[in-house]
């Protein structure tokens, strides 16, 4: 007989296994699920009998479906619809096109690969077809791409795990049930409709609770959002099987693209409560895999994924991404990043106990193949992603900027036209708005305040810029960087409005210009020396990058040997403590920084040569 005692040894367990985990995470660098799937299966029956998940019964399918419930929520409180122009159009055909296309070339690899019946690999295609937001959302904030890249797979792995639920729970009334063809359309809208209905409904009754401000404080926001959140997924899980998670997915857009009272402190609290649910299903659910079903289903299982990884994935995402703004790069790193999360093994589970109570068999073979998908993809792409990234070269900078008036408004575009990561601190509502029409990304509030800068991802950035058109902030924003988070004198950049406080900033060695001194040296150059500062005529057309040299290809050639566009100019050469004129006679050698100005996208073109 199962006794209390060991239930909270093994709850126990499960949070020492999850503290080593998150250990292993933080010193190898690599994202916390890999360790978790790990220290799963040697901590399960297969290898230690530590942890065995029948003693949860039932329980267990209760457990998984509610955790899955907050995780997709807090999936989705993290997106911003009014972030995404540019990248709604790539990530609708990513949920649509993408799913499909993964949904019937897998159904197709596998019945071809394996003989099994075509229902059971419909099944399987449509539990696999999605990314999750269980390990997506680890792996973008371990890896930190570009905001676009970020967008992409963070919107796609909620969105596509709800549309995988409702797809799979198709498909497995079609085994049981055998719908018709006007049956399936209905099934399909109806969840769709419960899931939206419901995910906007929760979304308004919490907005105008959290609004009463008189009767909210941080304890009673935490209660309400977690009830709201499963109570949104139960009572859609009653009107339309299955639409549960659409409907926590759609709750949570709805609030982290709200104004909602008090986001922050949801947002805080739902962090905690996700790693803690993230590592005790992940290692429930990895106990569970049996090493007899993965050698039962064999080489051809392996065979299987692989396709699924590197040639399905991304065929769908190329499809689907065809017409969009996004490069090649992008597309490259899109397409690896395709992990198997929490959902389809914990449905595939389900769905498994169902079909062995109706004497269906192939249940075994479901959750085997299922797991084996979860299990290479999660610990490849969490092995390997920064890898990729940083060979791709899709971790810019991180570039937080203080201030969203003029000034840190047209700073922040030319930024996020480099390919640069920024977010802007502002207090002003209307700064932020026309911020986020640009595609910026903005934090409302003030940024004196030290929990505005983490929420900014201070913690991450490489820069900070103070641009706002009060001195003191500015100095104090860039105290704040130095005393608080550690940023040396040649991470922080402030403006300096009124001429006589910049010796204020040069004392407490901030890098730091006056608008009004620069304005005036420009101007006086100008006179007399027209073509010195002619590049100020080019106005926004104009870019000076700074590269460095590490292409092959170019090291230990003299500039005037390279065919370099007309419209640029290189202007100068730093080689260690030692900086001089770019001349047709300097020969380039690794790890030179060359400074470029450039019309157009031309300065961009010669970095991208010596960087190759």
């Amino acid at each position: 007989m199962v006794t209390s005692i060991y239930f909270m040894e093994i709850i126990v367990l499960l949070l020492l296994l999850s503290v080593m985990a998150y250990t292993l995470s933080k010193s190898f660098n690599i994202p916390i699920i890999v360790f978790l799937l790990l220290e799963g299966i040697i901590a399960g029956p297969e290898v230690l009998n530590m942890l065995d998940p029948a003693v949860f019964g039932n329980g267990l399918t209760v457990i998984v479906s509610l955790s899955v419930a907050i995780i997709v929520f807090d999936g989705g409180l993290h997106i911003d619809l009014r972030h995404i122009r540019t990248v709604q159009q790539s990530v609708l055909r990513l949920i649509s096109v993408g799913v499909l296309v993964t949904f019937i070339l897998t159904t197709f690899v596998t019945h071809m690969l394996l003989s099994v019946p075509l229902e059971l690999a419909a099944l399987f295609g449509a539990l696999i077809s999605a990314t999750g937001p269980t390990v997506i959302t680890p792996m973008v904030k371990q890896v930190r791409p570009n905001h676009k890249i970020s967008k992409v797979l963070e919107l796609e792995g909620v969105l596509n795990d709800a549309g995988s639920v409702i797809l799979a729970a198709l498909i497995f009334e079609w085994i049981v049930s055998q719908l018709s063809g006007f049956e399936v359309l209905s099934f399909i809208l109806f969840r769709i409709f419960i899931g939206v209905v419901f995910g906007i409904s929760s979304g308004f009754l919490l907005s105008r609770f959290l609004s009463m401000e008189s009767l909210i404080t941080d304890q009673t926001t935490r209660i309400v959002t977690i009830t709201m959140v499963l109570a949104t997924f139960v009572i859609a899980e009653i009107f339309g099987n299955e639409s549960g998670i659409m409907a926590v997915a759609i709750f949570g857009i709805y609030v982290g693209s709200s104004n909602v009272p008090n986001k922050s402190v949801i947002k805080e609290f739902k962090a905690d409560i996700v790693i803690i649910l993230l590592s005790f299903i992940f290692l429930i659910l990895a106990s569970m895999l049996r090493f007899e079903d993965i050698v039962n289903i064999g080489f051809k299982g392996f065979a299987i994924v692989i396709l699924l990884m590197f040639f399905i994935r991304p065929l769908a995402v190329f499809i689907s991404t065809l017409k969009s703004k996004l490069t090649l790069k992008d597309k490259l790193f899109i397409s690896f990043i395709g992990p198997r999360g929490i959902v389809p093994a914990s449905i595939a589970t389900y769905f498994t106990i169902k079909l062995n109570n109706m004497g269906i068999i192939g249940g075994e073979f479901l959750v085997g193949l299922v797991f084996l998908a979860v299990i290479i993809s999660v610990v490849t792409t969490g092995f390997l992603s920064k890898r990729v990234a940083k060979f791709l070269g899709v971790i810019p900078m991180e570039i937080l900027v203080v201030g969203g008036g003029e000034v840190g408004k047209i700073l922040a575009e030319r930024f996020e036209k480099r390919g640069e990561n920024v977010v802007v601190v502002d207090p002003s509502e209307e700064n932020c708005q026309k911020l986020m029409k640009s595609d910026i990304r903005v934090v409302h509030g003030d940024a004196e305040d030290i929990n505005v800068l983490k929420e900014a991802g201070i913690d991450h950035a490489k820069y900070v810029v103070a641009t706002t058109d009060k001195d003191n902030t500015n100095l104090l924003i860039c105290q704040i960087a130095k005393t608080k988070f550690n940023f040396d004198k040649d991470q922080i950049v402030a403006r300096v409005n009124n001429i006589e406080n910049l010796h204020a900033f040069w004392d407490l060695e901030i890098r730091a210009m006056s608008p009004a001194m620069t304005t005036a040296l420009v101007l006086d150059n100008m006179v007399g020396r027209p073509h010195m500062f002619s590049m100020c005529e080019v106005g926004e057309g104009a870019d000076i990058i700074e590269a460095h040299i590490s292409n092959p290809k170019v090291v230990g050639k003299a500039i005037s040997e390279l065919k370099l566009p007309e419209s640029s100019l290189l202007l100068m050469v730093r080689r260690g403590n030692e900086s001089f004129i770019a001349n047709g006679n300097v020969v380039l050698e690794y790890d030179d920084i060359v400074t470029v100005i450039g019309e157009g996208d031309s300065a961009q073109k010669v970095a991208d040569l010596f960087e190759r």
